[in-house]
């Protein structure tokens, strides 16, 4: 099977990891979204939602592949007064941290688990680059349009 995801994993995280390297403490309290969402809570909330797969894998490894337990939508509004208590600086270097971790898993995932988890259809469970990708894209957009006001 094409594991074109591991390649594109890996550049999605260089680029995460370029991204937190070239942002300014005060760029990452600048809130990109409504409800707070500031650019080093979304660099959180990437964060956790790597350490989520990287622990699958990990449960996976142990008990055998299923299928991923849904996890509402709602999730991503309850975390915010946690992600905002997280130093910004220190939301931005997990991001890229958690990124490079699960990479690192997925990577040293056995044949047969990758077929496992394949065959489940989870478009995600393996290939991080869109959700990253999306909010790399958007975090992006916002600072050429903030730098331009600012």
């Amino acid at each position: 099977m094409d594991r074109q995801y591991l390649k594109d994993n890996k550049k999605s995280t260089e680029r995460l990891g370029k991204l937190v390297n070239s942002l300014s403490d005060e760029e990452l309290k600048l809130v990109i979204y409504k409800e707070g969402w500031t650019i080093a809570v979304a660099l959180a909330h990437l964060a956790f939602w790597d350490e989520r797969r990287r622990l699958m894998l990990k449960q996976w490894k142990e008990k055998g592949v299923s299928p991923t337990p849904y996890i509402n939508d709602i999730v991503n509004d309850l975390l915010i007064p946690f992600l905002l208590a997280i130093p910004p600086k220190k939301a931005a270097e997990l991001a890229v941290s958690t990124a490079q971790a699960l990479d690192k898993e997925i990577e040293e995932i056995s044949p047969e688990m990758r077929a496992a988890i394949e065959a489940l259809k989870e478009p995600k469970a393996l290939d991080r680059t869109s959700h990253r990708n999306q909010h790399l894209d958007e975090i992006g957009a916002f600072l050429i349009a903030s730098r331009k006001t600012g």
